[in-house]
């Protein structure tokens, strides 16, 4: 029987890892896009030569996808980002679908921070979302505006979620935020 699919997602630098790493702690199968970008660099020769075709030898140090250096061009220019999204964003769709597919826990809680960008919710069965005031994301994170202006605004994400938590508090209250979600989702 599939697990029941959760997708955690929310504003940059609002927890949302926090938030993984608790879904794991009490009992939730999860899994991170970012993990899995992590793999496709690593093992999909099809995207490091099509990474190698892009932007060359720049890319990559020590035979390996040099990640910070595709940052670099990618943030400052809109139409490299839309070209990569466009290579990795199908790849994790599959990878994440066939990690769902494997999954034996009662719940699996994939991390997607683009997920109402690309339109994934529809492939959740439910959807939380961490969101904090900016001013605790700035501290956490540094300047937001540039990266953030290109997404689906905080109080749109919100609107949309099954779940919502304010992550301006503790670990603890994070932590029992998930519990509590998780709870709710195992109940019948």
């Amino acid at each position: 029987m599939r697990p029941l699919a959760v997708a955690l997602t929310g504003s940059i630098a609002a927890g949302k890892s926090e938030a993984l790493q608790a879904f794991a702690r009490h009992g939730a199968a999860t899994v991170s896009s970012d993990a899995l970008v992590h793999e496709l660099y690593r093992d999909d020769a099809e995207l490091q030569a099509a990474l190698r075709d892009r932007w060359g030898d720049a890319v990559f140090a020590d035979g390996e996808v040099d990640r910070a250096a595709i940052g670099r061009i990618v943030f400052a220019d809109r139409d490299e980002l839309a070209w990569l999204e466009a290579e990795l964003h199908p790849r994790v769709r599959a990878a994440t679908a066939d990690w769902l597919a494997g999954q034996t826990a009662e719940v699996a809680v994939a991390e997607i921070p683009l997920l109402f960008e690309t339109g994934g919710e529809s492939r959740f069965d439910k959807v939380v979302v961490i969101t904090a005031p900016a001013e605790v994301r700035i501290e956490r994170r540094g300047e937001l505006a540039d990266r953030e202006a290109r997404l689906v605004p905080e109080d749109e994400k919100v609107r949309r979620a099954d779940f919502t938590y304010v992550n301006d508090g503790t670990l603890e209250e994070l932590d029992a935020f998930v519990a509590g979600v998780l709870e709710e989702l195992t109940a019948s």
